[in-house]
């Protein structure tokens, strides 16, 4: 074994070292060859090559997608803070059982507009399946949305809805 290794470890020393044998094909270090140019080929379209055309499943652009989440048990605290170009919705809820993961503030409908005036959110998450009910600091999660000046330019009451109950800040 330990002639084996060496003679190896000599021939790759000597082959690769060796001027002569620099451009042939034993060389290891030769064997895909050299870069040599190509052509590129054009097209006429205005086409960015940075953007990414293909879809699969590491791509950014898969199409709309639903949440499948379930509406939080209640709304304990709603607060809105003003940002530039908008506002935070801040809101606390307590779910029913520990382990609610992935918690948003969905809009009640698709265009995020007000309707007569009230701007509607869901307080939704994920749950785990099997887990305990637990003391409410366990339960408790806390999620914020920014929402646009635009968005909030026909709305007079924000509401955030759960599964018992809702809370609703007014201007």
């Amino acid at each position: 074994m330990r002639i084996t290794v060496s003679a190896l470890l000599v021939s790759t020393l000597v082959l690769s070292a060796c001027g002569g044998l620099r451009d042939s094909r034993v060389n290891p270090f030769n064997w895909f060859g050299r870069g040599e140019p190509a052509p590129v080929t054009t097209t006429d379209s205005e086409v960015n090559p940075l953007i990414p055309t293909r879809s699969g499943i590491f791509s950014s652009n898969r199409g709309p997608s639903t949440f499948e989440g379930t509406p939080i048990d209640t709304v304990s605290a709603l607060v809105i803070e003003r940002v530039p170009g908008g506002a935070i919705i801040r809101v606390t809820g307590l779910a029913a059982r520990q382990g609610a993961y992935d918690v948003r503030l969905t809009p009640a409908n698709e265009d995020e507009e007000a309707v007569d005036g009230v701007l509607t959110y869901r307080l939704e998450g994920l749950r785990r399946a099997g887990t305990r009910q637990g003391a409410p600091a366990t339960r408790e999660v806390t999620v914020a949305r920014k929402v646009t000046s635009l968005t909030l330019a026909g709305a007079r009451t924000i509401r955030v809805e759960a599964e018992r109950n809702a809370l609703e800040a007014r201007r």
